[in-house]
This record gives structure tokens, sequence and C-alpha cells, in this order.
């Protein structure tokens, strides 16, 4: 777990990934914390049975996925934040994140991102985090550029891509 004065961030185990798709009163109970009926958002409901597989497969993945976001006064999941899998010998992971709508425009998905960025760079060979987003996503963009992250380009697909170095 990595922490501020305001927010928990939590390595999504395979127990609470399952429970996130099969059991939220238990998710809940693992987390001490409210899971909001408007979470997870859309992208992540997608990729948790993925990751759920790759949890399964591998444990060494822990951490290299999926991080609850929890508000810590509040006691409620407010999003998420994470990896798109370990760098599995390259030197650079790929962050994404998401906030639900009340929690939005208070600086915490920019504060979780600072807090994975941060904790991706103490990481043994880890010396690159990147990240993409729609040319039309405003919030994003401010997200990414409070993180310090660079456009490095388009993607094929016409996203905008970012890069931090460690520094």
């Amino acid at each position: 777990m990595l922490s501020s004065d305001r927010l928990e961030l939590v390595a999504c185990t395979l127990t609470m990934a399952r429970g996130i798709m099969h059991d939220r009163a238990l998710a809940e109970t693992l987390l001490k914390a409210r899971i909001p009926h408007d979470w997870p958002l859309p992208a992540l409901r997608g990729y948790i049975p993925y990751y759920i597989q790759m949890l399964a497969s591998d444990a060494a993945m822990l951490g290299w996925g999926v991080w609850l976001v929890v508000h810590a006064s509040d006691r409620v999941v407010i999003g998420d934040v994470g990896y798109k899998g370990r760098s599995d010998g390259a030197d650079t992971v790929d962050i994404g994140y998401s906030i639900v709508p009340a929690y939005r425009n208070q600086g915490y998905a920019a504060e979780a991102g600072r807090m994975l960025i941060d904790w991706a760079f103490v990481q043994p060979g880890i010396e690159r985090v990147i990240a993409t987003c729609l040319p039309t996503n405003a919030p994003s963009i401010r997200v990414l550029e409070k993180l310090g992250m660079q456009r490095t380009g388009t993607t094929a697909s016409g996203m905008i891509a970012w890069e931090l170095k460690r520094s």
C-alpha cells in the first residue's frame, strides 16, 4: 500500500479482483472501504478478467497492474491507477488512471499518478513511464502535464503519447 494524507493506493490482489467482479461485499471487507455503484468504470471493468488471469498465472504481477484509489477520510474507492503490466526486461512501464465523477477535478488523479510514478522509479530497472490519452480529453492532458510528462507524438490510433524519464 502507498499512502498520502488524502489517498491510499492498494495493489489489487487476486482475491480483491475476483471480489470486484463477483462479490463486492467481500471486496469492501478486504479494502475496509465502500465501493460506489459507479465504480469500476467501463475500461477497468473490461480489464479485470484479463488481470485476474494474469495474477492467477503469475503472482509476481501484483503491483504491476491495478491499484485501487481509496479516499482516506471518506473510506470509499474513488478510482484506480495502474500499469499495463511489468516491464519484462524493458525499462518502461505504461500508466493509466480513472477517478469516479463525484471526486474529479480535485487533484486525485494527479496525486495517485505521482505516487505510482514515484513507486515505479524506485523499482530496479525502470527508467521511463509512458501514457496515452485522446487529444480531446482535456482533463487527462492536464493530469499528465501536472505529472511532468512530456508529449512525444501521436500513436497510430491518434492518441497523444507521453513519457517521463527517471531524473
